[in-house]
């Protein structure tokens, strides 16, 4: 006979539904499902019964729980799964790429986080990716208990797991208990979205408790007495955990009766159900002897799970004593070792904890609350970790309310540093609220990371509200209310809130006074530099760069370098437009001091700029690379993506489309999951450019209007738009008039808009088209070639070839075409821009009879032909026929002629008489394979000689051999 059941009774639907999904989940379809009830209602057992199916199938095990033994641990759920994973499986940062540094934030030993860290949903990628990594060839389950106690950074966590993981081979599986919290919100929106299933745990059928007693009695259901399923069903209402209580009461208190090989109830059932039996656990507790009930009254006061070191310090007992009461048969009913941590133990169920605490009036609680903290606060100094958090919450039980806000306001401080910013004011507000009788300088300093918090947690409308509390308070010093407003400033500057940052910029400055020192002035400079590129007027880029170089000068010399690191890569950006020189010289100081002063997230965004820098002026992608490879070991997942895009950009200029569309698919794939606001704008933009340079307007809008639904501005990237999208779209569909009216209003753009970006087209398209339209002369050309900006390369290719057409316009034929030939060499790495200027500047070359206009636009037109952009390719062959050129027809089969024979006009036809010339076949032969006159053949074989300029027809089947690589 067993007094407890160890088979789950009234729940096959419910292990059928789990089951399925672990086998789903084998098989690489991820999935969540959701198991919620109320207390003791078997939540925790279909979860095992899971992982007892999941470990027998070899599956990867992640195990966590947020009844944290503090209040709301930001990640605890996550880490103990982690760590509940890593005890049986090997794995490292180096097997999750650029996620794994960021696990840093919650396994010890995994390295530190890159510093300003990426956002929740960051990590939430890198927590998808390791169960992806887990599951691989075999599934993976994590299973998450008590999840109405999470915290509110674990639950971002949670939902991003819960909308991505139907791509990865895991099950997550969690538990909700039944109740107002925002787990269950969260998982019933999730229901709601078709992301999840929720399984609803119903209480017990008559049914189910007679199952129940059979399985403990161990006998068959026929011969459960009815009125024992009746007291069970009134006692236990159907909770499972109670019922299985009960029976064990009914046993003990010989109300169920062992009768031969029959069990019965005894005769006065009615009085055998009283308080005691509809308590069983109060009961149980109540006989306890006195010392166990101290000990585990010590216990539940702690918390579900307790540390037996605590528990010795508060009771004075010996180990051996501890361990011995312990096993006792009394406590072990309702406590045993814990799963997770050596010489912890917990309680089998919140319920018998409860228990145990309803024996304590509130005077004995409060006082063995503080006896508790007391003991923590001596067995663990500086209260690491947890301690902190779990030491608050039993001052606060103890009634010490300025202690516990104090304890809270450092337990907030740590969950800010670890990036919990959402918990981070949770705490904070409670710390705020029992630090009311505080001395100022406490409450001050408690409000100030507050502030500080609602303004990592994107509260920035609530925290400009409370710094204005806080400059009623007192307690701080206006140094560092200045700070405080100069942080508030930044924030509302990245939130897009450019009055509000002024105004906090405004009131840094008024606090410091104008007698203030240049090290408190130059972070507010910084900030106020990046506020005035967003406000329009002619002098905002002067002043932008003013305060930006005021801020570097002083940073470096302090130092402050984060705050040189910044201004010098937002002069960078300033300078970029009219001296790239200057540019990079700005951005190799950024690096330099990011380097010097151990600064890895500013080195990576420094390289990036580098990166594009060294694209802009010399075509290489070397650095662009190293700057991502950089970014994936340190972790840094945002700025690698950034870089990507930037590659992205610089592949697409470098007409490889194919590549291009390919990189900004996975950026996008990535950002748009990540809610990476600002790096899905800017790929979002590429793809426009990208459709763009491929002659495809209905792509490029349909870009530019996702563009617009993530909140993208056109008007802020007018030369990205109209410039490097819009102008080459109408140029590629040959309509002149729009490209110039796009590039009129890329180019505009910059005198109005402040835009910083390098590629409208003003120092090196513009100027081409003007010169082709007869609006630009010698003096525009060299007014734009002797601003530095237009030594980038990409702008380079077009000023050569406007040098080319005014020098031909001027009866310079020689001249003319070296400027044609050193800007073919200057747009090499850009096949699209290079063949189309050929196309634009052949019309005139043929016009003024220079250069190799015939030559340039066979081979314009076989690229266009090649890459699908009809309308050039069309253009270019009208202008062969104008020149007198014979135009070969296009036919089937013209993509697998060598290009330099396409350029020479050899027509698909003639191509297949070449590669029969290979075997040395006569006329008759050829023509017979060919179904062609012996004629027909003989002169395409003379038409061949003459393109291809070879002596006879042996060297013509010597140049076929060698294209089929034969001998």
């Amino acid at each position: 006979m067993r007094h407890r059941s160890i088979v789950l009774v009234g729940r096959d639907h419910e292990v059928r539904s789990v089951e399925r999904a672990l086998a789903a989940a084998r098989a690489g379809q991820g999935g969540t499902i959701f198991l919620v009830g109320e207390s003791g209602i078997g939540k925790s057992r279909i979860a095992a019964a899971a992982i007892e199916s999941a470990f027998a199938a070899g599956m990867g095990l992640m195990r966590g729980r947020a009844s944290a033994i503090g209040p709301m641990s930001p990640f605890r759920p996550l880490a103990e799964a982690i760590l509940f994973l890593l005890r049986a499986d090997p794995v490292t940062p180096a097997d999750l790429g650029p996620y794994g540094p960021i696990l840093g934030r919650l396994v010890p030993g995994w390295g530190d986080p890159p510093a300003g860290g990426d956002s929740l949903v960051v990590l939430a990628e890198a927590v998808l990716r390791l169960t992806g990594h887990v599951g691989r060839d075999r599934g993976c389950l994590l299973t998450l208990d008590d999840l109405h106690d999470a915290d509110p950074e674990t639950l971002a966590v949670l939902e991003y797991l819960v909308d991505n993981v139907d791509l990865q081979p895991t099950l997550l599986l969690g538990a909700i208990r039944d109740q107002d919290s925002a787990a269950l919100t969260m998982a019933r929106a999730a229901a709601q979205r078709g992301r999840c299933t929720l399984i609803d745990l119903a209480r017990l059928t008559e049914h189910d408790l007679r199952q129940l007693v059979a399985m403990s009695l161990e006998i068959d259901t026929a011969h459960v007495p009815a009125a024992a399923v009746d007291l069970l069903l009134a006692g236990s209402a159907g909770i499972p955990f109670l019922a299985e209580e009960l029976v064990t009461t009914m046993i003990d208190d010989a109300v169920l009766v062992a009768d031969g090989d029959t069990w019965t109830v005894a005769h006065d059932s009615h009085a055998a159900l009283t308080a005691a039996l509809s308590r069983p656990l109060a009961r149980r507790v109540a006989q306890l002897g006195p010392r166990i009930q101290r000990l585990l009254s010590v216990a539940a006061v702690f918390g579900p799970r307790f540390p037996l070191g605590i528990v010795r310090h508060v009771t004075d007992m010996t180990d051996r004593d501890l361990l011995s009461l312990l096993q006792d048969d009394g406590a072990a009913q309702l406590v045993a070792p814990d799963e997770h941590t050596a010489d912890w133990y917990a309680f089998h169920h919140q319920l018998g904890r409860e228990a145990v605490l309803a024996q304590l009036d509130p005077t004995d609680r409060a006082a063995l609350a503080a006896a508790v903290a007391d003991a923590v606060e001596a067995v663990n100094p500086g209260l690491p970790g947890e301690w902190c958090e779990i030491t608050a919450a039993l001052r606060l039980d103890a009634g010490d309310h300025d202690a516990a806000g104090r304890l809270f306001a450092e337990v907030g401080r740590r969950a800010l540093a670890l990036g919990a910013a959402t918990s981070a004011v949770a705490l904070l507000d409670k710390a705020w609220s029992l630090l009311t009788h505080s001395d100022a300088a406490t409450r001050a300093t408690t409000l100030e990371q507050l502030v500080l918090a609602l303004a990592e947690a994107g509260l920035v409308e609530r925290a400009l509200a409370s710094v204005e509390v806080l400059d009623q308070v007192g307690g701080l010093t206006a140094r560092r209310r200045a700070d405080l407003h100069t942080r508030l400033a930044w924030a509302a500057t990245v939130a897009g809130n450019t009055a509000a940052g002024l105004v906090q910029v405004e009131a840094a400055r008024a606090l410091l006074g104008d007698d203030s020192s240049a090290e408190d002035v130059a972070p507010i400079d910084v900030v106020a530099a990046h506020l005035a590129l967003d406000v329009p007027g002619p002098d905002q880029l002067d002043t932008a760069e003013r305060l930006a170089r005021q801020a570097a000068t002083v940073a470096e010399a302090v130092p402050l370098p984060e705050v040189a690191c910044q201004a010098w890569q937002l002069l960078g950006a300033i300078a970029r437009h009219r001296d790239p020189t200057e540019a990079t010289a700005c951005l190799e100081r950024a690096r330099s001091l990011a380097v010097r002063h151990n600064l890895p997230i500013w080195e990576i965004h420094a390289l990036i700029r580098l990166g594009n820098d060294d694209a802009l002026r010399h075509g290489g992608l070397h650095r662009l690379e190293r700057a991502r490879d950089q970014a994936t070991r340190a972790g840094a997942v945002t700025a690698r993506y950034q870089a990507e895009a930037s590659i992205a950009l610089h592949t697409i200029l470098r007409g490889d489309h194919d590549a291009a569309d390919a990189t900004i698919k996975s950026v996008l794939a990535a950002t748009t999951r990540l809610k990476l606001l600002e790096t899905t704008q800017y790929a979002l933009l590429l793809a426009a450019v990208l459709a763009a340079h491929r002659g495809n307007r209905r792509d490029m809008d349909t870009a530019l209007t996702e563009f617009r639904h993530w909140q993208g501005d056109p008007a802020l990237h007018a030369p990205r738009v109209h410039g490097l999208a819009g102008t080459f779209c109408a140029l590629l569909e040959e309509d002149r008039p729009r490209a110039t009216a796009d590039l009129a209003r890329a180019v505009a753009s910059e005198d109005t808009g402040g835009s910083v970006f390098p590629l409208s087209g003003r120092y090196g398209l513009h100027l081409l088209l003007q010169v082709l339209a007869g609006e630009a002369d010698w003096t525009d050309y060299l007014e734009v070639t002797a601003n530095p900006a237009c030594a980038l390369r990409w702008d380079r290719q077009f000023t050569l070839f406007a040098q080319a057409v005014l020098l031909g316009r001027a009866g310079k034929l020689t001249e003319a075409t070296a400027a044609a030939d050193d800007a073919i060499r200057a747009g090499a790495p850009y096949a699209m821009s290079r063949h189309l200027a050929l196309r634009l500047v052949a019309e005139p070359a043929i016009d003024a009879g220079w250069g190799d206009a015939i030559g340039w636009l066979r081979t314009a037109e076989d690229h266009f032909h090649r890459t699908d952009v009809p309308a050039v390719a069309g253009a270019c062959r009208a202008l062969l026929r104008r020149a007198g050129a014979k135009v070969s027809q296009r036919r089937e089969g013209a993509d697998g002629i060598p290009t330099e024979l396409r350029s020479a006009g050899i027509t698909v036809r003639e191509f297949e008489v070449l590669t029969l010339l290979v075997g040395r076949l006569g006329n008759r032969e050829i023509g017979d394979r060919l179904h062609l006159s012996p004629r027909t053949v003989e002169r395409h074989v003379s038409s061949l000689i003459t393109k291809t300029g070879l002596r006879n027809r042996i060297a013509l089947g010597e140049l076929a051999a060698e294209i089929a690589g034969t001998d």
